[in-house]
């Protein structure tokens, strides 16, 4: 990194506008920094920290915003700093704006404008400018990228501040450590020892969680164990416990197994000794049942006996039965005939009694007779029917042509009314219809408008969203070219590994004998080796791939990023500035007032309609009043017609109607009379057949009653069985032989006989004696399924508690591993003879090369008396490894850098700040530091002293930097010609520089 030009303006005590050319200063390789004390000497320094960081160093953090702003600057003049530089090949400029409170441009008072910050590069091809960026975050992440460095790291490295430096020698190892831990960032070696420690944590937990269950399955065998199985006395987490739980389980499967074979062994004598007593049991039973069997039989014959004259009774009454079935036809032919022959006379009679008293005696023939005298007169009354229902159809025509007339006044007065409103309804219609006309023109002009407006809108939302698509993809380019950056310096390192180890890898393809590659020699005496970590050339080849696939990434991104910014750039043109919102509204009115005059303009084919279907009503209504008026004078000629047919036939009908008062009421009457003659003759010839039908069934009846062997037809019927009676009497007489036969059976068994011969069985006894031996089975049974169940119990929770010993024996490896590396790692393993963390230990690395980078040059400033070394040896209760001692070689004596003089404690911070930033560089990626400032520490050196620190510092002229001293003391500007002088005044500071051209 190489400063070239800083310009201030209105900041800290600069009133106005000063600058700062570093590349004049630079050129004599050492310049001076000086003014009096408040001049602002460190402002400039400031200066280059807020242009790069957008902050200052250290302890004036706090003069951020508009604290930054010069008291001396005019209101008008804004604060601002620009900072050119060359960094990693590329030419940058930086400007940076703070908060700003300005006087506001209408009316008084003050208002705050926000900072801005703006990045630009040099394209050396067409010589001008491009921007970069505007965004706060995007230029710190670039200028972070680029430098490999953060503020901190930069303040310390590039703006040496002596008096952290000499305080750093004398503070203890935390101070130390807290100082280098910001400087090389270990705080991810911490969250290792975090990780591992939240892991050996997480692990033991898993490890006790896993004992807590096998412990559980313990308890779980010894409760199935009958609490004979001893548990072991350990906790969770402790050694052992697994194999004392399974030697456990294993003593208490012997002992289920031995109970198992004794619960069989008494299990199949219970069975032996219960089957013997179901063997005796149903035997007594037996004997029980044959002696019952017998008793009963002889009950039931004893009872057949006493119903014996029952029995012979109703075989006499089936006999008779039997017999008068054979009358039963002539019976039921006989009932037959009398039924129907009342049914007839009933008839007869209730239809003379409907007859005239002067017809109730006649027989059937003058019945009939009177019947064909009242249908012949019926026949007669056919034409006066035919005039009367003429008469009625008279009367409705005439009601017809009176509501006809009264339809055609309704037609003339409504037609009369709508026609004088006609001039008025067909003006209102024509001037709907010219309204639409004029809303359709409206909608069509509108519909010009909107499609421009649409276009407008949608440009604005595309461009918004681009806005945010480039931001994106910016982000996008940004973080593919840190990638590619971080594979180019991936490739050069492993590049530059390889070189360095290249004689190894030549060296492997010598042989004795034949000549080298490189110098020519055949033999070979002593061949460089690989040491670990050689890099070969795949390595190599494959970290090129990756930078060139990482490179052409970035460029693929950069091209869509120069894709959507020209596609922003083409929306922006084609909306304006003008918001979405804003044009999204204007759209949206522009809309509605399209949609109102479409809608006022859909308006015009109704009204058009609505004006013909008027004009076509007008002529109908005209038509219908002409018809009405036509209609009213043929009505009078048609009423005179049908007033003279009506009094013809009135004279007509009542001739026919005779006493009636119709001819309709007079043809009924005859119809009624017709009916009651024709059904009275009707029934009294019924009446008589019926009644020679009945009496030819009592002579069959008689007959057959006498061949059936009964005196009377009476006597026969009373002896007739009906079905439900005949089945009862038969069931009685089956089940009576039934019962007898069974009981003669019985009574002839021998067994039967036999055991009525024995003593009464004692079956209770046998049944005591048979269920006590179930119950001794039972109980065996029992005591075999609780030993088996014991045994499947504790064999499934062995397997389960084997399982988990084994699942859990990996876990307990890890667990003791992962103690171990966090014990380790957290300095209080055993092992760890200094009890150093792993914090400790890098820092302490970082440290010797601190050291070492810093004892060339403090040899130098002190004539090679001293050499800085780094300390593993714990001090005290503090962190060991960062100790920090200087080694006289005058005395040959170690001692502490605290012991040192305020001179050798100057030149001792010197070195071990430019030893530093030798280090943090190559840390950071080796980011070149072509420019650094060292403030202050001068004047406690005496005149040699400083010549030899001066030499020093001089002598990094040789890697191409300038240094910077910032002092107050006078001889270093008569040593120092190129000079940087700050001169304050009233009206603020200003810079000037001296002795450069």
């Amino acid at each position: 990194m190489r400063l070239h030009r800083l310009d201030i303006t209105a900041f800290g005590p600069f009133g106005g506008a000063q600058t700062v050319d570093f590349d004049a200063l630079s050129a004599a390789g050492l310049f001076l920094l000086h003014g009096p004390t408040g001049a602002g000497k460190t402002s400039v320094l400031d200066a280059v920290c807020y242009a790069l960081y957008g902050a200052v160093p250290g302890a004036r953090q706090s003069g951020q915003g508009t604290t930054l702003r010069s008291d001396h600057a005019a209101p008008a003049t804004r604060t601002e700093v620009s900072l050119e530089l060359t960094v990693a090949g590329r030419r940058l400029e930086l400007t940076r704006q703070p908060p700003w409170e300005r006087p506001k441009k209408r009316g008084t008072g003050t208002t705050l404008d926000k900072a801005q910050s703006l990045l630009r590069e040099y394209d050396p091809a067409r010589g001008v400018w491009k921007d970069l960026s505007r965004s706060h975050q995007e230029i710190g992440e670039e200028i972070t990228q680029l430098l490999g460095m953060s503020r901190e790291q930069f303040c310390q490295v590039v703006l040496l501040p002596q008096g952290d430096f000499a305080r750093f020698l004398r503070a203890d190892a935390e101070a130390r450590g807290r100082l280098l831990g910001r400087l090389f960032d270990t705080h991810r070696f911490a969250e290792v020892e975090k990780r591992l420690a939240e892991r050996r944590r997480t692990t033991e937990a898993r490890v006790r969680e896993g004992d807590t269950a096998l412990l559980a399955d313990a308890h779980r065998m010894q409760q199935a164990a009958g609490d004979a199985m001893e548990l072991p006395e350990l906790a969770p987490g402790e050694p052992g416990l697994a194999e004392a739980v399974l030697t456990a389980a294993a003593v208490a499967r012997s002992t289920a197994r031995e109970q198992l074979a004794v619960a069989h062994s008494r299990l199949a004598a219970a069975e032996s000794a219960q089957s013997a007593a179901e063997r005796a049991l149903d035997a007594v039973r037996e004997v029980a049942r044959l002696q019952r069997r017998f008793a009963q039989a002889r009950e039931d014959a004893a009872r057949l006996e006493e119903r014996a004259d029952a029995h012979r009774e109703a075989q006499a009454r089936m006999e008779l039965g039997r017999k008068a079935e054979k009358v039963a036809p002539a019976l039921e032919l006989r009932e037959a005939a009398e039924t129907e022959h009342r049914r007839a006379a009933a008839a007869e009679a209730r239809a003379r009694a409907l007859l005239p008293e002067r017809l109730a005696g006649e027989g059937a023939a003058g019945l009939a007779a009177a019947a064909r005298r009242a249908a012949e007169e019926l026949g007669g009354l056919e034409s006066a029917r035919r005039a009367e229902r003429r008469l009625t159809g008279l009367v409705a025509e005439r009601a017809d042509a009176d509501r006809q007339e009264r339809a055609d006044e309704d037609v003339l007065q409504e037609s009369g009314t709508w026609l004088a409103a006609w001039d008025t309804t067909r003006a209102g219609l024509q001037a709907r219809i010219e309204s639409a006309q004029e809303a359709a023109t409206r909608a069509e002009q509108l519909a010009v408008r909107r499609e421009p407006a649409q276009a407008r809108l949608k440009a604005a939302r595309l461009r918004d969203r681009l806005a945010g698509d480039t931001d994106d993809a910016r982000r996008r380019a940004h973080a593919s070219g840190e990638r590619a950056l971080r594979a180019k310096a991936h490739w050069l390192e492993l590049k530059e590994q390889r070189l360095n180890g290249i004689a190894a890898e030549l060296a492997g393809n010598l042989v004795d004998g034949e000549p080298c590659a490189v110098c020519g020699a055949t033999a070979h005496p002593a061949p460089a080796r690989k040491v670990a970590g050689h890099v070969d050339r795949e390595a190599e080849e494959r970290a090129l791939a990756a930078h060139q696939e990482a490179d052409e990434r970035r460029a693929e991104d950069e091209r869509r990023l120069g894709a959507v910014r020209e596609a922003l750039a083409a929306a922006t043109a084609e909306a304006g500035d003008t918001p979405a919102a804003r044009l999204a509204e204007e759209a949206a009115e522009l809309e509605r007032q399209l949609a109102e005059a479409r809608r006022d303009a859909s308006a015009l084919h109704p009204a058009r309609e609505e004006l013909r279907a008027a004009e076509e009503e007008r002529e109908r209504r005209l038509a219908d009043r002409r018809q009405a008026e036509v209609r009213s004078a043929a009505r009078l000629t048609r009423r005179d017609a049908l007033d003279r047919e009506e009094a013809a036939l009135e004279e007509e009908l009542a001739q026919a109607r005779g006493g009636a008062g119709s001819v309709a009421e007079r043809a009924a009457h005859l119809e009624r009379r017709t009916a009651l003659l024709t059904d009275a003759a009707d029934a009294a010839r019924a009446a008589e057949e019926s009644a020679e039908r009945l009496k030819d069934a009592d002579g069959r009846l008689a007959e057959a009653a006498f061949r059936a062997g009964f005196d009377t037809p009476r006597a026969a019927a009373a002896a007739l069985l009906d079905d439900a009676a005949h089945r009862e009497l038969q069931r009685r007489l089956d089940a009576r032989q039934s019962e007898e036969a069974a009981v003669r059976a019985v009574l002839a068994e021998a067994d039967t006989a036999a055991a009525a011969q024995q003593p009464p069985a004692d079956l209770a006894a046998a049944e005591r004696a048979a269920a006590e031996a179930a119950r001794r089975l039972r109980e065996a049974a029992s005591a075999r399924d609780a030993a088996s169940r014991r045994c499947a119990e504790l064999d499934r929770l062995s397997r389960q508690a084997a399982a988990g010993t084994r699942r859990l024996a990996p876990l307990r490896e890890e667990y003791d591993r992962v103690a171990r590396l966090a014990s380790l790692t957290a300095g209080t393993a055993a092992d760890n003879g200094r009890k150093m963390r792993l914090e400790s230990y890098v820092l302490a690395a970082r440290l010797e090369q601190v050291a070492a980078a810093a004892t060339v040059r403090l040899r130098r400033m002190s004539s090679g008396r001293y050499t800085l070394v780094h300390s593993d040896d714990r001090a005290g209760r503090g962190r060991s490894g960062l100790g920090l001692h200087v080694v006289d070689a005058w005395t040959g004596r170690e001692r502490d850098t605290a012991t040192l003089s305020g001179g050798e404690t100057f030149f001792a911070s010197l070195a071990l700040a430019l030893g530093l930033a030798d280090v943090v560089t190559d840390e950071a990626g080796g980011v070149r530091l072509d420019t650094l400032f060292i403030d202050e520490g001068f004047g406690s050196l005496d005149d040699q002293t400083l010549d030899e620190v001066l030499d020093v510092l001089d002598s990094l002229r040789e890697r191409d930097r300038s240094v910077g001293i910032v002092s107050h003391v006078a001889d270093l500007r008569r040593r120092i010609h190129a000079q940087l002088e700050v001169v304050k005044g009233r009206s603020g500071s200003a810079v000037r520089q001296r002795g450069v051209d």
